[in-house]
C-alpha cells in the first residue's frame, strides 16, 4: 500500500495549493514554521488575506526569489519574506497579545499526529531534540480555527491520524481541518468526517491507512490539486 500511495499522494505544495484556496477574503492567518508557510504563495487572486508571523510582522507576502532576500525581514521560522503594502512590524509582546487575545481567524499548523477528537501533537515526538511547545501552544488556542496540513502517513507508513494521539500534545480538541496527501478531512463532534479524497483511492484503501474511523455525511467530493 505506501508504494501505491507514494505514486498517487500530493506533494507538499499540492497541499498547501490546497489548503490556499479556502482561505477567506479579509482572514488574518498566522502560517506554522516550515510546510504551512508554502501557503502565502498559492493565496487565490482577487483574495485579501492579511498574514501575521510571531516575530512581529502583519501584512507579508510569499517567499522573495532566490537572491532577492532581505534577511532583516524574516518570519518566525527564520525564513525571507516580503512585505504586502500597509504592512506593519511590531514587538514580540505584541505580537503574542494578538494571538491570544483571539485576533486571529486561521492558524495553519503541520503535525506529527492529530487525533479524531481534534488534539494535536506537533512539537515533538517525545524522544528529546525540542526544548519546549513554543508559540504552537498560544496558536491553537488563540485562534478561532486551527487547520493542519501534513502527510497522511509517516515515512514509515504508518497513519498519522488516530483515535488517540501517542506524542505530546500541542492542544487539547483545537483542530478542526486536517488537509492531508491523500484527503481533506474535518473534525466534528469529536469523529473524522471525510470530505474530498483523492478519485483513484477507494475509501477503504483511505480507511487502512487511518487511525480512526472515517465518516461521511453526504456526498464525499474529489480531491483535486494544481500540477506543480
Amino acid at each position: 500500500m505506501s508504494t501505491q500511495l507514494d505514486t498517487i499522494k500530493l506533494t507538499n505544495a499540492q497541499i498547501a495549493w490546497r489548503a490556499a484556496q479556502d482561505l477567506e477574503d479579509g482572514a488574518y492567518v498566522n502560517l506554522g514554521i516550515g510546510f504551512p508557510e508554502m501557503i502565502a504563495t498559492f493565496q487565490p487572486e482577487g483574495r485579501d488575506v492579511v498574514y501575521h508571523t510571531e516575530n512581529g510582522v502583519l501584512g507579508f507576502g510569499e517567499a522573495p526569489a532566490a537572491g532577492e532576500e532581505d534577511w532583516d525581514l524574516i518570519n518566525a521560522g527564520k525564513k525571507a519574506i516580503t512585505l504586502k503594502p500597509g504592512a506593519a512590524f511590531f514587538h514580540h509582546a505584541d505580537s503574542f497579545s494578538m494571538v491570544r487575545g483571539g485576533h486571529l481567524d486561521l492558524a495553519v499548523l503541520g503535525a506529527y499526529q492529530v487525533a479524531e477528537n481534534g488534539d494535536l501533537a506537533n512539537w515533538s515526538t517525545g524522544k528529546g531534540g525540542v526544548p519546549a511547545v513554543g508559540g504552537a501552544m498560544d496558536l491553537v488556542h488563540g485562534a478561532k480555527r486551527v487547520a493542519v496540513v501534513t502527510d497522511h502517513v509517516t515515512k514509515k507508513g504508518e497513519p498519522k491520524l488516530l483515535k488517540r494521539c501517542t506524542m505530546p500534545l500541542t492542544g487539547v480538541g483545537c483542530v478542526t481541518r486536517v488537509y492531508t496527501s491523500l484527503a481533506v478531512i474535518d473534525i466534528e463532534e469529536g469523529h473524522f468526517v471525510l470530505r474530498e479524497k483523492l478519485e483513484a483511492l477507494s475509501f477503504d484503501d483511505l480507511q487502512a491507512v487511518t487511525g480512526a474511523e472515517l465518516k461521511t455525511k453526504g456526498d464525499v467530493g474529489v480531491l483535486v490539486a494544481k500540477v506543480l
